[in-house]
């Protein structure tokens, strides 16, 4: 047991250095970051848009009051309701192009990554590369927003009965299914020389996965334990928020050299790393 821990380790201390995963994953968690502004713009402008304004005021702002100067939460809820006063059309175009500029910018980070992970030389010129990375951020922001609805909106359609618990699991059902969609395409079209199918299922689950926990963590330390009251508080959530954003970068970038060491051992009929893994006898 020790010594295939320790081989373990090796292992994925050499893949990270000869892959420059975190090099990568800072680049493309930093790109994200940027578009975090026009994503939660484009996301309240789609909330007034659809007349979903409750889910602001019955979710997101009941559950800032303990954590905000009542001064600071007035002035927040004064710009929500600006965007929700102001004509949709074309506050969603505003946002979803700045976005989608933002969006394409980590997905030509992650085109580099994948491709370190594969080993292969990018032969696309910026003439394809750009027109893909866009198309690839459009998908991504419509998986994204529609899980984001999916979760928040979903429960206000059935509040009592039967209908209700179908609602409840199956908003997280549409959630996974439409993130699962985004890592696909990404997976799919990103790398200069994509992989079979068959061979990027179990890093998709394990990204979902790890995702979805990630997530909940961060809503933790967001809910429970940061108090945006005071100095270090308003500090600590851009912490947080770079570090969940980093970390997510990171767990995708795994399930990737997950899937490729997979391959790499089928094809060489050998079953070290899923001995390793615990998934081979």
């Amino acid at each position: 047991m020790k010594t295939r821990a320790k081989r373990f380790v090796k292992l994925w201390v050499d893949l990270f250095a000869r892959h420059e995963v975190l090099d990568h994953a800072s680049s493309v968690a930093f790109a994200v970051l940027k578009a975090l502004v026009p994503l939660t713009l484009l996301g309240l402008a789609v909330l007034g848009a659809v007349g979903a304004e409750h889910v602001w005021h019955e979710t997101f702002l009941p559950a800032m009051k303990s954590h905000f100067q009542p001064a600071t939460l007035h002035a927040i809820d004064v710009a929500v309701q600006r965007i929700f006063s102001t004509e949709s059309s074309g506050l969603i175009a505003f946002s979803a192009v700045l976005a989608l500029w933002y969006i394409s910018g980590s997905v030509r980070g992650i085109m580099s990554a994948t491709n370190a992970v594969y080993e292969c030389k990018e032969t696309r010129s910026w003439k394809v590369r750009y027109p893909i990375s866009v198309g690839l951020a459009a998908a991504i922001v419509l998986c994204i927003v529609g899980a984001v609805l999916a979760v928040l909106v979903a429960p206000a359609l059935a509040q009592h009965g039967a209908l209700e618990v179908v609602v409840a699991i199956g908003r997280w059902l549409v959630a996974i299914v439409l993130l699962g969609v985004a890592v696909a395409l990404l997976m799919r079209f990103a790398p200069v020389e994509p992989r079979d199918n068959a061979w990027v299922t179990g890093g998709s689950v394990l990204v979902i996965l790890a995702w979805v926990a990630a997530s909940m963590i961060f809503k933790l330390l967001v809910t429970e334990v940061l108090n945006f009251k005071t100095a270090t508080g308003s500090l600590g959530v851009f912490l947080v928020l770079g570090g969940y954003v980093y970390t997510s970068t990171i767990i995708f970038l795994v399930g990737v050299e997950i899937d490729e060491l997979l391959r790499e051992e089928a094809a060489e009929g050998e079953r070290g790393v899923r001995q390793m893994l615990g998934i081979a006898r």
